[in-house]
């Protein structure tokens, strides 16, 4: 989800919840304690430099168990965010807390925003020797040439 799909969303929305993918929500006490842009530069393991942008949200739960963060708030540490920051229109990644800082991208399912898992790929699996991925097919679905294949009883084996 893009940081505008976010803004576009929360202008028609009374409360401000997550979940992560499993159905389990984060507490509804969290605090949004950071909103940033994160640059990556890198090199993979194919010798290619990049570099990535990413808008960062980082959710918190504190022992504040009152506090409820509204759309309207949401929406304006946003606006500070580009304002303050120059925050471009890009992909947002949450980090939230469970056994360790997780990094999760963001969808949303109509009511509740998703903590979707990440997973990490090779950029360059056409350059590090990784073999493609064989095709599976089921043994049924060869088929049978009846010309070229033996019956029970035929004698031809």
């Amino acid at each position: 989800m893009k940081l505008s799909e976010i803004k576009e969303i929360l202008q028609g929305l009374e409360n401000v919840a997550f979940k992560l993918e499993d159905g389990t929500f984060v507490p509804e006490y969290f605090h949004v304690t950071e909103v940033g842009q994160i640059t990556k530069n890198f090199i993979d393991c194919g010798g290619v430099i990049r570099k990535e942008k990413s808008v960062n949200f980082q959710l918190w739960n504190a022992d504040d168990y009152e506090h409820r963060l509204k759309p309207g708030k949401l929406l304006n540490i946003i606006k500070l965010s580009e304002e303050k920051l120059g925050l471009e229109d890009g992909d947002i990644e949450v980090e939230y807390q469970s056994g360790t800082i997780g990094k999760y991208d963001l969808g949303f399912d109509g009511k509740t925003f998703v903590l979707k898992n990440k997973t990490t790929t090779c950029l360059a699996q056409d350059g590090c020797g990784i073999p493609a991925e064989k095709q599976k097919i089921n043994l049924v679905q060869l088929g049978v040439n009846p010309g070229s294949s033996c019956t029970p009883g035929s004698g031809c084996c």
